[in-house]
């Protein structure tokens, strides 16, 4: 099932939450009627249990019958209407077959457990639409276009053409995905690529729709048809990637079809032929009945849905949702693993690595980050702040920065007690001839860090390294997937190439694939899973969703995640924990290996009981015995996956 995320920067069109909000869990009528179910029959059950007279309880276990069955009851008779027989209708059958030999409880829950399931296919498929039509809020409504003698006009986004000048002035989404071909700003496209920092864009470079532009305002030349452009390509692929998955489902369509056949065909001979060899219409019908009772797939049911569900909620007490039990049979299948890095195995925030004065400045450490600070206080650039935190973390004294001034790309300027100091790229601020901080520049850009160099007077007083932190489990959780898996997972990212590699060194990931876009994260998925692979993604943006979508499993990680990101993913690791995901992977495998012995404990009674009862004379309460008798064992097979040590047991043993 796909999901929900939030978007970054500005705040698009409609908030996040109000597009979260588009689809109440109640406004789905499967909703209502399987939570009225499930309330009739929690009411029902004690007062049967415990022996209350069956007017009281009769009446609610109709109720249950009509509330949770009638929906799918009428859908199954539709469907044979089209010459398709499905196993709802099945259960349906069977629960009316229960109750007619006097098996209401086990009817009952039949419905009440099918009526639930129904729900919350439906509440997922709800949500998935509302976050992909909500996706297409990154981008603004409208633009300004410059018309040819010098004016503007505001237009309807969708209405630019390719080849149209737009006006992107400072704070503003850019309306289009083109080309700058006049100013110089520093332009948020995190949304698109996924890199931390704003990115620094000039004439001729390229912008997305979308993306958010800085201090500086951009003339950009339209490129690419609105409906063509990258937000509305991601749209298209979530689309596309989520329909990839109907293959399995039209296969258990296909078995449910014809175990549906089969034992409406089998009930129907067992019934007729000791009839027409002269048995009595009661002990034909008897016969039919516990036939009827014993081939019912409770016990199936139960094989599968106990430890799944258990899985679910051990994951869910330790910070990881996983959407739905399919879910979970997929995560026990990844063979492969594919890692974002911004937020995913980095923080998603830029802090301070190192503080390195010039031996010349005669600043030491102290002096040199608070003499940066100060002059960075008043700029919002996530530079900036990074700046400005590190000094406060140290509890530095910030002092007046007076005639404050930035420019996009370069940095800024102002005076700090007296001091013009200046603060920012090393490529603009630093004279050739200044081998010394130029070298100590190279030293951190080589490390993986952004150099900031920080100037005096015009004379170079220090150099800051700036970086995303690393996650403190992301070596460990790397280790932890290659013993799972098999194979060490790869990175994907939109950043450069020498940071990627940088932190894929220190976490162990020799497989780097930088500098790309989401179509190309998508196409590395879709290479896997041409060679047979299994792949699980693990990101946190806008970007990753496609990818999240066309994999075969799809993590977000959900403190930082983007809106569509946590809606398009099948789990979502709430505490922003990166070590739960091999953990729930070896849950998950877990959790199938219950559901293969318990398919083999249900089955194996199903063919003894259906066996004894054709071969021989089966008595019904033996029948419901056995029946139930198994359906108690799976289900407390699979509740053993609630227990801590289930969970526990998967982070100490990975493999």
């Amino acid at each position: 099932m796909s999901s929900t995320l939030t978007a970054t920067a500005t705040p698009p069109a409609a908030p996040p939450a109000a597009r979260r909000g588009r689809t109440r869990l109640l406004a789905l009528p499967e909703a209502r009627w399987a939570l009225a179910a499930l309330a009739l029959f929690l009411l029902a059950l004690p007062l049967h249990l415990f022996g209350a007279p069956w007017w009281l309880w009769g009446p609610l276990y109709a109720a249950v019958y009509v509330t949770g069955g009638w929906e799918p009851g009428w859908a199954g008779l539709m469907a044979l209407r089209e010459k398709t027989l499905d196993v709802d209708l099945l259960m349906v059958v069977a629960a009316l077959g229960a109750a007619a030999i006097g098996q209401v409880l086990d009817g009952a829950l039949l419905i009440v457990i099918f009526a639930t399931s129904g729900a919350l296919e439906a509440v997922a498929t709800a949500r998935t639409a509302d976050s992909v039509r909500g996706l297409l809020d990154l981008a603004p409504s409208t633009a300004t276009r410059l018309l040819p003698d010098g004016g503007e006009e505001t237009v309807a986004a969708e209405a630019l053409a390719v080849g149209d000048t737009i006006l992107v002035r400072p704070g503003e989404r850019i309306g289009a995905d083109g080309r700058v071909v006049d100013g110089a700003s520093d332009v948020d496209q995190a949304t698109i690529t996924g890199e931390p920092l704003p990115v620094a864009k000039a004439p001729g470079d390229e912008v997305f729709a979308g993306t958010v532009n800085g201090t500086g305002a951009l003339r950009v030349h339209v490129e690419r048809d609105p409906a063509d452009s990258v937000i509305a390509r991601i749209v298209r692929m979530v689309e596309e990637a989520s329909e990839t998955k109907a293959p399995t489902q039209l296969f258990i369509e296909k078995v449910e079809q014809r175990y549906s056949l089969g034992m409406v065909v089998a009930t129907l001979a067992v019934f007729a032929v000791p009839l027409a060899f002269g048995a009595t219409l009661q002990s034909a019908l008897l016969r039919a009945m516990t036939f009827m009772i014993v081939a019912s797939p409770c016990a199936v049911v139960l094989s599968t849905m106990p430890p799944l569900l258990s899985a679910i909620a051990n994951a869910g007490r330790h910070g990881v949702l996983a959407k739905s039990a399919v879910v979970m049979e997929r995560l026990a299948q990844v063979d492969t693993v594919a890692l974002d890095k911004t937020g995913t195995l980095t923080e998603g925030t830029p802090r301070v690595t190192d503080v390195r004065p010039l031996t010349e400045s005669g600043l030491d450490e102290g002096k040199l980050l608070a003499l940066a600070a100060s002059a960075e206080h008043p700029s919002e650039h996530p530079l900036a702040r990074a700046v400005v935190d590190a000094a406060h973390e140290r509890g530095l004294a910030l002092a007046t920065a007076e005639d404050f001034g930035s420019a996009p790309g370069r940095g800024v300027r102002a005076t700090v007690e007296g001091h013009l100091t200046e603060v920012g790229s090393p490529a603009h601020l630093l004279p050739a001839e200044d081998t010394h901080a130029h070298a100590v520049a190279r030293e951190l850009e080589n490390a993986g860090r952004t150099a900031v160099v920080v100037l005096r007077d015009g004379a170079t007083v220090g150099v800051l390294g700036v970086a995303d932190r690393l996650r403190p489990d992301a070596a460990a959780t790397v280790a932890a997937l290659t013993r799972l898996t098999g194979r060490a997972p790869a990175l994907l990212t939109g950043d450069n190439e020498r940071a990627a590699r940088h932190l894929a060194a220190e976490v162990g990931i020799t497989d780097v694939r930088a500098g790309l876009l989401p179509q190309d994260k998508v196409a590395a998925v879709r290479a896997w899973e041409r060679e047979g692979r299994k792949v699980l993604v693990v990101g946190d943006g806008v970007n990753d969703a496609p990818a999240l979508a066309a994999a075969h499993c799809g993590v977000a990680m959900g403190k930082a995640g983007s809106d569509l990101a946590l809606e398009t993913a099948d789990a979502i690791v709430v505490r922003d924990e990166l070590a739960t995901v091999p953990a729930v992977v070896a849950l998950s495998r877990t959790a199938r290996r219950l559901v293969i012995q318990n398919l083999v404990i249900a089955g194996t009674f199903i063919a003894v009981l259906v066996t004894w009862d054709l071969a021989g004379t089966l008595p019904l309460p033996l029948g419901v015995a056995g029946h139930e008798g198994s359906t108690v064992i799976v289900g407390l097979n699979g509740l053993r996956l609630l227990r801590e040590s289930a969970w526990t047991g998967r982070r100490q043993r990975p493999a």
